[in-house]
């Protein structure tokens, strides 16, 4: 079985980039802390072409005091961004979930079984606050699987009430969360405890989906990097990634 990884490992082109559709980035213009206009926005989609990503479903925020996205919120910034594409002649699929904060907002739009924003079929993006660890997620996870969701928790890795207590992400995936890494953790990008962690999960087979949270050309500069590469042949090579969300 190594020798098998080995063999594929040595075939990867030397640009290899681990995913072809990106489930979950900030690219959708004007509606929370990622792309400010279009225009931005069509730049990270060209970076993210260039990487050999075909498509993106991007996750705006959906936080109740600071990014109050709803459907149409979301759905208009994605019609502005398909018009441009159009227009551009772009060849690149653009779809629109959310990434969801498990806050009173959220229980809420589960409770009045209001319909959420998927990345395909029941499947939602989740996120904790970065303050502090949340409370009762036993039973958030129960109210997200009562309705029918299989959420995705995104970047455990960068909580960083979880360094030195790495037992919560076992945790976590027990009870249904499936992870999602940010490919930026993986350079360092957040800082040392975070790729640490990281690379926890990825060694103690946790992470099912990774992502880009692209924000910014900051994140796209860091991802198109020689070393950033490289970290990346050398963690997720012997996977591959994402591949229920690609084009069929």
């Amino acid at each position: 079985m190594l020798g098998l990884f080995k063999s594929k490992r040595q075939t990867l082109p030397a640009d290899y980039f681990p995913i072809r559709t990106d489930i979950h980035s900030h690219i959708l213009p004007g509606i929370d802390d990622g792309s400010p206009d279009v225009e931005t926005s069509i730049t990270l989609i060209k970076g993210l072409m260039e990487l050999g990503v075909e498509r993106s479903i991007a996750t705006p925020h959906i936080i109740s005091d600071l990014y109050p996205n709803t459907p149409e919120t979301i759905s208009h910034a994605l019609n502005r961004l398909k018009k441009e594409l159009v227009l551009q002649e772009i060849d690149f699929e653009v779809q629109a979930a959310a990434e969801y904060m498990m806050d009173s907002y959220f229980l809420e739009l589960l409770y009045k079984k209001e319909p959420l924003l998927t990345i395909k079929d029941n499947i939602i993006l989740t996120e904790f606050p970065f303050a502090f660890m949340p409370d009762h997620v036993e039973d958030i996870s129960f109210t997200i699987f009562t309705e029918g969701y299989q959420p995705i928790l995104a970047h455990p890795e960068r909580y960083g009430y979880t360094y030195g207590n790495y037992k919560v992400y076992h945790r976590w995936a027990e009870i249904g969360f499936h992870l999602q890494i940010n490919l930026l953790s993986l350079t360092g990008y957040y800082g040392n405890e975070a790729a640490k962690a990281a690379r926890y999960l990825l060694k103690n087979d946790l992470v099912t989906y990774v992502g880009t949270d692209m924000h910014h050309g900051r994140h796209l500069e860091v991802l198109t990097s020689q070393t950033s590469r490289e970290t990346f042949h050398e963690y997720l090579a012997e996977k591959e990634w994402n591949t229920i969300f690609d084009r069929k």
